[in-house]
């Protein structure tokens, strides 16, 4: 079993060198065709097991293309993964797709529509002192 400090340090190697695959390794069209990033790695601890959480920007269809594409190019990744990084046993590597950015932006979008359609409490203030004064 590795130490808490060991597993996180191997999830950040790993985030960065899929990150760096996704730009210029993978020669699969279908990962190209919506925007992709990695948004985080959890790897087991004993590093036999890595979970890649993948955001997808784009229409459905190309996100279920680029999430094809991820998943036939697991073999490449993780010889890739296997041949940069210094490790006894190169982790099984799967691909999940993150729903996280789109929820946050969703929220924020509904927060922002909630704070245009509810009056300014400021200026409700002001009015009822401006006519208290009068």
């Amino acid at each position: 079993m590795a130490t808490n400090r060991r597993v996180s340090r191997v999830a950040e190697l790993i985030k960065r060198e899929v990150s760096q695959m996704l730009l210029n390794g993978i020669k699969d069209d279908r990962v190209g065709s919506g925007m992709v990033s990695v948004t985080d790695v959890d790897v087991s601890g004993d590093l036999q097991h890595a979970k890649i959480y993948v955001s997808i920007y784009g229409t459905q269809e190309a996100k279920t293309a680029t999430m094809a594409g991820l998943k036939s190019a697991t073999g490449y990744v993780r010889s890739e993964l296997g041949s940069r990084m210094r490790l006894r046993r190169t982790p099984e590597v799967v691909f999940i797709e993150d729903h996280s950015i789109e929820r946050g932006s969703k929220v924020l979008s509904l927060l922002n529509r909630l704070q245009q359609e509810r009056p300014d409490e400021n200026s409700t203030q002001e009015r009822e002192e401006n006519t208290g004064n009068l």
